[in-house]
């Protein structure tokens, strides 16, 4: 029947029910009004492009169990010189955030709509967030919207940062949605040229050429209660981070994805509420090494978060150098320190997410962990979002090798993170002809070297972590090293000298852990 022959359909006032009133839902696939209860965490956002009688963009926000929505003609923009109109329409219901596909011709909207973008977001007037506070959440959103100026963080993956609606004082219903300047506004980048939905992973031009969203696709996760097998829990006060066993070749597989391996030192970030703690593999504390790191991660917009990562420092090539890194990372004087950040700056490359806001993820499958990390992490000048391949290992491989890096690191997607222990789930491969190992021992110097040392013995953990012999060097020294080394090396020598499983004690002496580059290069 033509739209101009139907019964007139009600137009309600207000909620739920202009919504209602606006759609037959024998007609449309759109998802009829409800409600849902006793939902928990942060507050949802998203954005759907939406190609009707013009090409638009719906903002939406989770407000006390609806979506509250504005029509942004021109989308979001990342520079915050740009004032985006946004028209405030009506009330959608919750269960509209995963609509993706066709709105028949005569019906409401007709037209395309994808998942443009979606997260999780928090009102954050005076730097104050509420991810981990919903009903404060609400009770801020309701009352800056009444007010006519709304505050909020998006943690997304598209659209992050802090922006503002403001409402015009000559309009019941216009808006302007602004960008406010920080790590992530950007005068120079369109975020509209990312034009994929991030459910479907299509774009408009995919719908019109009749290629729909698969409706059994898994459900996306937004926040950590959306991820199963996650679990409330505490915040820990240390975490010993999971390792990677050896292996031999790069392999191509569905089921695993695929890091760089970043030659640089491990590192576990500790965020609570403001605070921030660094600490290394084995648990030491070098948070006041890395003051810049430090504030930039107590900026991210999370309340209660651990990061998994590794601290690289970047040559003039553009490829972490632990060399330079080496510079700097045993200085304690703050003087020293200060200008080793302005000399030597480091990075942080987040790969793991083991904890967010309440909520114990080690359960979790790395796949869902990558998925929140991307959403809440905001990168910024020194703090990254470390990219992986997914099922081209070897192609992943080819490319470290290509760029100088040490290789890949392989995870199977669906493995839980192991703390403190090496697991069979991550594999490192590596494609340079250098490895690490203990400086376990020395040996007395003949001839020439006679008050120095003839050669380093050299350990390496096994699987049982323990400290094993895997050889020794002697060659590569210049003499003033061999008599730097040997200054180094008598300061930490024990008084009981610990063994060195698989070698003798005759003619060499013992040293407390320092580490080594075969060749030469003391680590």
């Amino acid at each position: 029947m033509p739209r101009s022959q139907r019964p007139k359909r009600r137009t309600g006032t207000s909620g739920l029910e202009r919504y209602k009133g606006k759609r037959d839902f024998t007609l449309t696939p759109e998802p009829p009004p409800a409600q849902p209860g006793g939902r928990q965490g942060p507050l949802t956002f998203l954005i759907q492009k939406h190609d009707a009688s013009r090409l638009h963009y719906d903002f939406r926000l989770e407000l006390d169990g609806v979506l509250k929505s504005w029509s942004v003609p021109k989308g979001p923009a990342l520079d915050n010189n740009e004032k985006r109109l946004a028209v405030m329409v009506e009330d959608h219901p919750f269960d509209y955030g995963a609509f993706e596909g066709v709105i028949p011709k005569g019906e409401y909207g007709a037209g395309q709509v994808i998942v443009w973008d979606n997260g999780t977001y928090s009102p954050d007037e005076g730097g104050q967030l509420s991810f981990h506070n919903r009903a404060e959440a609400e009770r801020r959103v309701r009352e800056e919207i009444e007010a006519g100026k709304l505050s909020i963080t998006l943690r997304g993956k598209k659209v992050k940062g802090s922006w503002t609606l403001v409402k015009l004082s000559n309009s019941e219903t216009e808006w302007l949605l602004i960008k406010h300047r920080d790590a992530a506004s950007d005068e120079e980048r369109d975020i509209l040229d990312e034009d994929a939905s991030v459910i479907s992973t299509l774009t408009i031009d995919d719908i019109k050429a009749s290629r729909l969203p698969d409706r059994g696709a898994a459900s996306v996760i937004l926040s950590p209660e959306d991820a199963p097998r996650a679990k409330k829990a505490k915040f820990p006060t240390k975490l010993t981070p999971m390792n990677a066993h050896p292996a031999e070749a790069a392999f191509s597989d569905p089921c695993w994805l695929f890091e760089p391996k970043l030659d640089g030192i491990r590192a576990v970030a500790l965020i609570r509420d403001g605070a921030v703690k660094l600490l290394s593999r084995s648990g030491l504390d070098t948070t006041d090494q890395y003051p810049y790191l430090v504030d930039e991660l107590a900026a991210q917009p999370v309340t209660n978060a651990i990061l998994d990562g590794e601290i690289v420092a970047i040559d003039e090539d553009g490829r972490p150098s632990f060399g330079l890194l080496q510079q700097r990372m045993h200085l304690s004087g703050e003087v020293d320190i200060r200008q080793a950040e302005v000399d030597i700056p480091v990075l942080f490359y987040a790969f793991d997410q083991p904890y967010l806001e309440g909520w114990d993820l080690t359960k979790c499958t790395l796949s869902a962990r990558k998925e929140l990390l991307e959403r809440a992490l905001l990168p910024s000048s020194r703090i990254l979002l470390l990219d992986h391949f997914t099922e081209e290992g070897e192609a992943a491989y080819d490319a470290a090798r290509r760029l100088g890096l040490e290789g890949i690191v392989a995870k199977r997607m669906e493995s839980a993170y192991e703390p403190g222990k090496r697991s069979h789930d991550w594999l490192k491969i590596k494609a340079t002809l250098t490895d690490d190992f203990v400086v376990g021992g020395f040996s007395e110097g003949q001839g020439g070297r006679s008050d120095t040392f003839g050669a380093l013995l050299l350990g390496r953990y096994d699987e049982d972590d323990t400290l094993v012999y895997a050889g020794h060097v002697g060659s590569g020294f210049t003499d003033g090293l061999l008599a730097d080394i040997r200054k180094r090396l008598d300061k930490i020598r024990p008084q009981a000298q610990p063994v060195l499983s698989g070698t003798t004690t005759e003619g060499r002496h013992h040293v407390g852990e320092a580490r080594a580059r075969c060749g030469g290069e003391v680590r």
